[in-house]
């Protein structure tokens, strides 16, 4: 297999394990930040190294539109290209292409839309996406699916869903690089049922890991958990469980702790574009006039950003000086990558619980 997944250690259904491929080793539970077009905003690959990411996430449909697979291809691929050798994970696009176009026309076959960029009609079907990702060459690539908005009808989500299912089949098929993992993605909606369908039809499908896709999209905690722990309760334990798209800190340790193994998000970087930054005792919002003589750096533990007053931050964010944004986007980043590497340890000295209400304590 081009992916393993070793357990190394868990308490009670929290795990952390580590993901073997061909370019090395991934230790789990493991936050990806997102480089949605080849790059984390306001980063470089000098970055990724000193904040130790293991995995950085490219999004298959901006890279296909531009600079197109074919040219990243010709240049050697994802990792040549951006001079990034750690791992990265591509998504499928389908979630941009639901959610960047208005015009979107999905039928049994795949979908067609609208390029953002030049406005250019495209058609996708699910071996456009194996094929486009096997192309742009990361370590792992996620089958395409339908992502329906939440709320939505009963029917629209079941439709969505059992495309998914359908494509997913198509993906495996079409799937030839052996030194690349894919991924299913379970669908469902908040139906606790309808997630523990789609599961056990993924899982029989034998992927080498499972995302679970079309969550923290709109619906509460409280919707999502129940439909997260159906999923999981039918994945196979010994692949990867990812919980796509969801990056903060209350959903994170609460999903670590019924078994997910893998998540992404673009929010630390937003965040951090609009000065609201995460720290140890929540959030700190940097726009805050009360800063504007604080001599406090924004968190003494996070070594992005330590050396650094909260009055000089907010000052280079009061007069739209690029720099705020990337120091605090190195700031957020850290903070996350921070918060698995505790949860692993707290797993490992099986006191996760106690970790995982200290958290709450704080976040929810």
């Amino acid at each position: 297999m081009s992916l393993t997944y070793e357990l190394l250690a868990s308490d009670h259904q929290a795990r952390r394990g580590r993901i073997t491929t061909p370019r090395g080793s991934i230790e789990t539970p493991v936050f990806m930040p997102v480089g949605t077009r080849g790059a984390v905003i306001h980063l470089d690959q000098r970055d990724y190294s000193e904040l130790e990411i293991e995995v950085v996430l490219g999004n298959t449909y901006h890279l296909m539109l531009r600079p197109g697979a074919e040219t990243i291809d010709a240049l050697g691929g994802i990792h040549a290209f951006t001079s990034w050798e750690g791992h990265m994970l591509t998504d499928s696009g389908g979630f941009q292409v639901m959610s960047l176009n208005d015009n979107v026309h999905v039928d049994d076959d795949g979908v067609t839309f609208a390029s953002i960029y030049d406005g250019e009609k495209v058609r996708f079907t699910p071996e456009d996406a194996v094929l486009t990702q096997e192309l742009l060459g990361a370590d792992i690539q996620m089958a395409l699916d339908v992502c329906p908005a939440l709320p939505a009808a009963e029917t629209d989500v079941i439709r969505a869903m059992e495309r998914t299912h359908d494509w997913a089949a198509r993906a495996k098929i079409a799937h030839q690089r052996n030194d690349q993992a894919l991924f299913g993605i379970v669908q469902g909606g908040t139906d606790p049922a309808l997630r523990s369908r789609s599961a056990k039809v993924l899982a029989s499908l034998d992927f080498h890991g499972y995302g679970i896709g079309g969550l923290s999209v709109g619906e509460t905690h409280a919707e999502m958990m129940p439909a997260l722990l159906s999923a999981i309760a039918e994945l196979p334990a010994d692949r990867p469980r990812y919980l796509m798209g969801v990056g903060d800190p209350v959903r994170i340790v609460d999903a670590i702790g019924v078994g997910v193994d893998m998540f992404d998000c673009v929010l630390p970087t937003r965040l951090a574009r609009h000065g609201t930054i995460l720290t140890g005792e929540g959030k700190l919002n940097l726009k805050n006039a009360k800063h504007a003589r604080d001599d406090q750096p924004l968190d003494p533990l996070n070594p992005m950003s330590n050396r650094f007053s909260r009055a000089y931050l907010r000052h280079l964010m009061q007069v739209k000086e690029p720099t705020a944004a990337r120091i605090a986007t190195l700031h957020n980043i850290w903070f996350l990558l921070d918060l698995v590497k505790q949860a692993r340890t707290a797993i490992e000295e099986a006191r996760y619980e106690a970790f995982r209400h200290q958290t709450m304590e704080i976040w929810a």
